[in-house]
C-alpha cells in the first residue's frame, strides 16, 4: 500500500499497529530501492517475501495485468492456465522486441525492468567472480552451444570472407556443433600431452593461422572449463596470438564462473591480448534450470551487437530464475558456495587418490584443472577391455550421476568429422580413466557416497571377472596336434 492508503487504514485499525505494518513494508522497499539505485547483487540475500513482493510489483506494471486492459493484438500476454501464470509470476510478455533482445517493451515495463536489472546483477557477479574489467553482459534464453552460435553469426558480419574457426580440441558435442550450425568449418587442433595433462598446442595454432591466412579465420574458439585430463586452454597466449594477427577470440567458459582460476585466465587474457566474448551457462554456475546462458565481453558495443543479432522476443524465464537465485543468495551467499566448492575439490581429490591406490590405480596429475579430476583404469582395462564401459553402467544404475568412464579407442563422427579417442580429447591418450567433478552445490556427503559406491562397484566387477576366469575351461597343453600328458 502507498502512504495514503496507510493513513486511511488508521481510521479502521489502531494507528500504532498500522505504523508498525508500514515500517515493516518500508524495510522491504528499502532493499528494493538499493537494488534499483545500485544495480548490484545485494551483499546479503533477500527473504522470499521480499522477492515475491518485488516480482508482484514488477508484474502489475505489465499491460496484461492492467485492471482495465483491453487487448486486441495478437500478443497480449494471455495465459490459459492459472498454474502457468503463477509459475511465471504473471510476467508473461518475455523480454526484448523483435529487433533487439535488450530493447524496452512498451507493453511490459515490469518485464523490461526485470531484464535490465538481471543483466546488471549478473555483470556484478562476473566481476565478483574474478573478471573485474568485464564491460557488458546479457542473459540469453539459450544454452551455451546456441549462445556460441549467436556470437559466431555476429562475427560473420564483421568478417564476411572468413570461413574457418580454429578450435583446440575438446570432446564436447555442443561447442563443435555450434560452429557447424553457424556455417563455419572447424579447424580441430589436437592437444599436446604434458605429463598427464592435455594442453593447448600453441605452435600448431600459430602455424595454422599462417597456413590459412588470418583474414580467412573467423575466430579462435577456446575453452576454460573442461573434463580432466584436459585442462583450460592457454588463454593468455591465445589472446596474445589473436591480438597479434587481428583475429577475434571467443571463449567457451561453460561452467567456469565457479572457478577463480578460469575467471582469472579470462581477465588476464583480456589484459594482455584479445578476448571478444566469453559465454557461460546459467544452470551449471548458478543452480537454475537448463535453458539460459550469459554472453559477456570487454567491448560494450560488440556485446550490444550480439544482442541485436538475436531474432525476435525471448523468454524471460532464465532471467527470472537467475535473478531470484542471486537475490536469495546475495553476494555473500554466492561467495560462500564458491569457497565450499574449492574445499570439496580438495576433499574429492584426496578421497579419489586413496581409492585409486587401494585398487592399483592412480589419480591423474592435472593441477591446471580446478574443477574436474580423473582416475586411471589401467588395471581394469588389463583384466577385460569391456570392463571399463561396464563400470560406467554399474555406476549409473547405482545412481552415481555425472561420473564419466572413458575407454580407449572410441570413435565418434559429428557432422562429417571423425574424432578418434572421442571423449578423451586426444587421439592417443595413454590410459582409460574415470572423471569426477567438484561443481558448485556439491556436498561432502555427495563425495563420500560416490566413493563408497565406486569402491563397491570396482570390487564387484573384479570379483565377477575373476569368477569368469576361474570357471572357463582350460584347454590341455598340446604339442602340435597331440595332447601333452
Amino acid at each position: 500500500m502507498n502512504s495514503e492508503n496507510f493513513t486511511l487504514s488508521e481510521k479502521i485499525v489502531s494507528p500504532s499497529y498500522i505504523r508498525q505494518g508500514s515500517q515493516a513494508r518500508r524495510s522491504h522497499e528499502q532493499l528494493i530501492r538499493h537494488l534499483l539505485e545500485q544495480g548490484k547483487c545485494p551483499e546479503e540475500g533477500w527473504s522470499e517475501s521480499t522477492i515475491e513482493l518485488f516480482l508482484n510489483e514488477l508484474a502489475v506494471m505489465d499491460s496484461n495485468n492492467f485492471l482495465g486492459n483491453c487487448g486486441v493484438g495478437e500478443r497480449e500476454g494471455r495465459v490459459a492456465s492459472s498454474l502457468v501464470a503463477r509459475r511465471h509470476y504473471r510476467l508473461i510478455h518475455g523480454i526484448g522486441r523483435s529487433g533487439d533482445i535488450a530493447a524496452i517493451q512498451p507493453k511490459a515495463a515490469g518485464s523490461s525492468l526485470l531484464n535490465k536489472l538481471t543483466n546488471s546483477v549478473v555483470l556484478d557477479i562476473l566481476k565478483l567472480a574474478g573478471v573485474r574489467s568485464v564491460a557488458s553482459c546479457f542473459v540469453v534464453p539459450m544454452a551455451t552451444g546456441m549462445s556460441l552460435t549467436l556470437c559466431f553469426l555476429t562475427l560473420r558480419h564483421r568478417r564476411p570472407k572468413a570461413r574457418y574457426i580454429i578450435w583446440p580440441r575438446i570432446d564436447q558435442k555442443s561447442c563443435f556443433k555450434a560452429m557447424i550450425t553457424a556455417g563455419f568449418e572447424p579447424v580441430v587442433m589436437e592437444n599436446v600431452l604434458e605429463g598427464d595433462e592435455l594442453r593447448t598446442d600453441l605452435e600448431a595454432v600459430e602455424r595454422k593461422i599462417d597456413e590459412l591466412g588470418a583474414e580467412n579465420i573467423l575466430c579462435v574458439h577456446s575453452t576454460t572449463s573442461c573434463f580432466a585430463p584436459r585442462v583450460p586452454d592457454r588463454l593468455e597466449e591465445l589472446a596474445t596470438l589473436c591480438a597479434k594477427h587481428n583475429i577475434p577470440h571467443i571463449v567457451n567458459n561453460a561452467y567456469g564462473v565457479q572457478s577463480s582460476k578460469c575467471m582469472h585466465l579470462i581477465q588476464q587474457g583480456a589484459r594482455v591480448g584479445r578476448i571478444d566474448a566469453f559465454v557461460q551457462s546459467l544452470d551449471k554456475n548458478f543452480m537454475v534450470p537448463v535453458g539460459g546462458a550469459i554472453i559477456a565481453g570487454f567491448d560494450e558495443s560488440f556485446i550490444q551487437e550480439i544482442s541485436k543479432m538475436y531474432p525476435g522476443r525471448a523468454s524471460a524465464s532464465p532471467s527470472l530464475d537467475v535473478l531470484i537465485t542471486l537475490l536469495s543468495l546475495g553476494a555473500s551467499g554466492y561467495k560462500k558456495l564458491l569457497s565450499e566448492r574449492k574445499e570439496i575439490y580438495l576433499f574429492l581429490a584426496q578421497e579419489l587418490k586413496s581409492l585409486a591406490s587401494a585398487h592399483g590405480e592412480r589419480l591423474l596429475h592435472t593441477p591446471h584443472n580446478p574443477i574436474s579430476l580423473a582416475m586411471s583404469l589401467d588395471c581394469l582395462q588389463a583384466e577385460n577391455e569391456k570392463a571399463v564401459t561396464q563400470l560406467g553402467s554399474m555406476l549409473f544404475t547405482r545412481q552415481v550421476s555425472g561420473a564419466r568412464v572413458i575407454p580407449l579407442g572410441k570413435e565418434q563422427t559429428i557432422s562429417g568429422h571423425t574424432f578418434r579417442g572421442f571423449m578423451s580429447h586426444s587421439e592417443v591418450y595413454p590410459c582409460p580413466y574415470l572423471n569426477a567433478a567438484s561443481a558448485v552445490g556439491i556436498t561432502r556427503e555427495d563425495v563420500t557416497l560416490c566413493i563408497k559406491r565406486l569402491d563397491k562397484c570396482l570390487k564387484t566387477l573384479k570379483k565377477e571377472l575373476n569368477t569368469a576366469k576361474s570357471s572357463s575351461p582350460v584347454p590341455p597343453l598340446t604339442y602340435g596336434h597331440m595332447p601333452l600328458i
